[in-house]
């Protein structure tokens, strides 16, 4: 007798289903095994998560002041619920040295057991992050305690305390907005795509508030780079309105947004170098571009160094002074500083710089005459 397709079609898939019940039910037998895998299956979960468990508490307990034993190694794995005996913890910690851990056994003595030797971030490392956090003023006292506690995670509880130092100078101005942060992820991802961003650009009001320049105008500009100056974060740009290298105040940016144009001027920034760029530029501030020579007393061999770098070349003039000739962005800042160190410093050239400076002396004496 010839069967019809449907017919096939339905004894199979009774045959189907009479197999899914035989693996759901199944035999005595069956279910032996299905449990004898269920425990395998177990067991090694519980492997996987015991070497694991003591990879997080030698991370986090130990170091070389703070040796952890056997016995505390399988109390701490207790509290989660796990077991095992010294045997099998030490096979786990052979498991992690061949990972790549890092484990000194100490063995024999009061004090027998094992630590983590080193780490990626030495403690002495990790004090410097954690007071460059402290002391940036553009971070926020919520988000230097957020980066902190990061930090902290990077080396064992006991050293996390030495970390937990409030080094903030009494009455230190910090941010109080995070705009900052979303500002300088935009940044990178402009710099990423190859694209220009726009954004408003703010200054400070009598009412001590933060207020657009420009009537609210956007600024469309090409960023080339972040860099840290006195304290604060900038944007070095290419702006195509006056076809110059520009630097901004990120934390005064406001609205910052990514924008589909391609970047601009790629060929101002070929060769361009932005340790140089920082230090011609005083407080950021720009001006015109010129080769000062200063004379200078021996003293201020130090304060010359630390502006200009140990690049410069430094001319003894006798025993008493010396000169010197560095790149600068003329401007009422330049001036400024040369002010600030008073007697001991002198501009030698060029004259049309000395005049300008004279100037600017000439307009301070004139707002305390009379």
């Amino acid at each position: 007798m010839r069967l019809k397709p449907d017919f096939l079609y339905s004894k199979i898939e009774e045959e189907d289903l009479r197999r899914k019940q035989t693996r759901t039910i199944g035999t005595p037998e069956a279910q032996s095994r299905k449990c004898s895998g269920q425990e395998e299956d177990m067991a090694v979960s519980n492997t996987k998560l015991r070497t694991l468990y003591i990879m997080k508490t030698l991370l986090e307990r130990s170091d070389e002041e703070h040796v952890l034993s056997a016995a505390e190694l399988e109390k701490a794995l207790k509290a989660q619920g796990l077991t095992a005996d010294r045997k099998t913890i030490y096979g786990d910690i052979e498991t992690l040295e061949s990972f790549g851990l890092d484990i000194v056994q100490v063995k024999g003595g009061v004090k027998a057991g094992c630590y983590i030797a080193s780490r990626d971030f030495q403690l002495p490392e990790l004090k410097l992050l954690v007071d460059a956090v402290q002391a940036s003023k553009f971070i926020t006292t919520k988000k230097s305690r957020e980066l902190i506690s990061k930090l902290e995670k990077l080396t064992s509880e006991n050293n996390a305390k030495q970390l937990q130092r409030d080094v903030f100078i009494i009455n230190r101005p910090k941010a109080d907005n995070e705009t900052i942060y979303y500002n300088v992820d935009r940044i990178h991802e402009a710099l990423s795509r190859d694209r220009r961003i726009d954004f408003q650009y703010t200054e400070w009001s009598m009412e001590k508030k933060l207020v657009p320049k420009r009537g609210g105008r956007y600024y469309n500009v090409s960023p080339w780079a972040l860099t840290w100056d006195d304290e604060n974060y900038y944007l070095i740009a290419y702006e195509e309105e006056s076809g110059r290298i520009k630097h901004y105040r990120v934390d005064k940016m406001r609205n910052v947004t990514v924008s589909g144009e391609v970047r601009l001027g790629r060929e101002k920034f070929d060769g361009f170098d932005l340790a140089s760029f920082a230090k011609k530029t005083f407080g950021m501030y720009g001006g015109v571009d010129e080769k000062v020579s200063l004379l200078c007393e021996a003293r201020l061999v130090g304060v010359m160094l630390d502006r200009f770098g140990r690049e410069i070349t430094i001319v003894p003039e006798g025993s008493e002074r010396f000169r010197l000739t560095v790149p600068v962005s003329v401007s009422p800042q330049f001036f400024g500083w040369i002010t600030g160190l008073g007697r001991g410093v002198s501009i030698e050239g060029p004259e049309d710089v000395k005049e300008e400076y004279k100037r600017y002396i000439e307009g301070i004496l004139e707002r305390y005459e009379g």
